[in-house]
């Protein structure tokens, strides 16, 4: 936004040295009114990458008997049979025979049974069907002219910021798979969708502050004092500014798990982690939205109730996109466990109507 005032006195500098003394138009306009913004893009998938890159060994720990089931791939045959190792295993593992054997005192398989797991597909992968999309929304728009002659000037778009819903596509989902090396000697593969949140079950995604002014060379066709109506062109640069993201405090929560889960591999938990387990760190969720500059054209019309009074009706479209990050992050070592960036794709189309006053 500093950009937009530092250019804008310097053009309207430049303007007011070469405009010609001419008592025939208004120099300057004001106008106010209503402005609909209604987003035309599509969602992006979002890229995700962990602090667990693909071939990470880690501990297994304790599990439950669900979370160690839950996590075989059901494919994978006992040899010389039809039998899977996972039916074969549950049968196994609910033996009260060999409850003692296999479990701790709080029905968790033992660490010394489970082994380690070699893991891959936590490092980093492209999430299809997912992503962020803006919903219409409606403000206060303000637009000021100042007129280089009775044809030609150049516009000020601005209005109240308005509060912004961002709607959720898909659902985000780990998919991990590896090898796990047991105590008893087995080697098991592991295959498991691990589900971390669903952001189209979400009414909202997330909500944003949009800040967009826009400058606009226009060219105003007809003549003041004789086309009472007179249609208008114009060309620009929109830039915008995101603030004061809140993300749905279901999706937080989600996320925060989900962070939860990479440190506990990270703790050589990956028991716990599969369990959904607290880990050792606290967990925060940053959101941020990048600026950005846009091009923006405009068709529109005046009409004049008087020399000074007018009503302003147009339509512009905006090629708009930025870059969204998520970032969860153990605020207790300071440590990015998961990172995730998609592009919204904006492209509003814009509609105004409004009355103004030349001066």
């Amino acid at each position: 936004m500093k950009m937009i005032k530092i250019v804008v006195p310097a053009v309207l500098l430049g303007f007011t040295q070469i405009a010609m003394a001419d008592g025939n138009f208004k120099r300057f306009s004001v106008s106010a009114g209503w402005m609909h913004v209604m987003p035309q893009g599509k969602a992006n998938p979002f890229n995700i990458s962990t602090k667990v890159p693909d071939g990470t060994t880690a501990t297994v720990g304790a599990i439950s008997p669900d979370g160690f089931l839950s996590s075989l791939d059901p494919n994978q045959l006992v040899p010389d049979s039809d039998v899977s190792f996972k039916d074969a295993l549950a049968d196994l593992v609910n033996n009260p025979i060999l409850e003692e054997f296999l479990k701790n005192e709080d029905g968790t398989i033992k660490s010394d049974i489970t082994g380690t797991a070699t893991l891959n597909g936590l490092g980093s992968w492209t999430q299809q069907g997912s992503g962020l999309e803006a919903d219409d929304v409606d403000t206060l728009g303000l637009m000021v002219n100042y007129y280089v002659n009775d044809n030609v000037s150049l516009q000020l778009i601005g209005g109240i910021p308005p509060k912004v819903d961002i709607k959720g596509k898909g659902n985000i989902t780990a998919s991990m798979n590896g090898v796990a090396h047991t105590g008893l000697g087995l080697e098991l593969d592991l295959l498991k969708d691990i589900p971390i949140t669903d952001l189209g079950s979400k009414s909202k995604a997330a909500t944003a502050r949009a800040w967009t002014p826009a400058i606009e060379a226009q060219y105003q066709f007809g003549r003041s004092g004789v086309n009472k109506f007179r249609p208008y062109v114009g060309a620009g640069l929109m830039y915008a500014y995101f603030n004061d993201i809140k993300l749905n405090p279901e999706i937080r929560s989600d996320l925060e798990a989900a962070g939860h889960m990479i440190q506990n591999v990270l703790d050589d938990k990956g028991g716990a982690a599969l369990d959904g387990k607290e880990s050792s760190g606290k967990m925060v969720v940053d959101v941020d939205a990048d600026d950005a500059i846009a091009p923006i054209v405009t068709l529109g019309f005046t009409y004049d109730f008087s020399p000074n009074w007018f009503t302003a009706a147009s339509v512009s479209y905006a090629k708009l996109n930025n870059k969204t990050k998520i970032d969860v992050i153990n605020q207790t070592t300071g440590e990015q466990l998961i990172h995730a960036t998609t592009k919204i794709d904006i492209d509003p189309i814009i509609t105004y109507l409004g009355v103004g006053y030349r001066f």
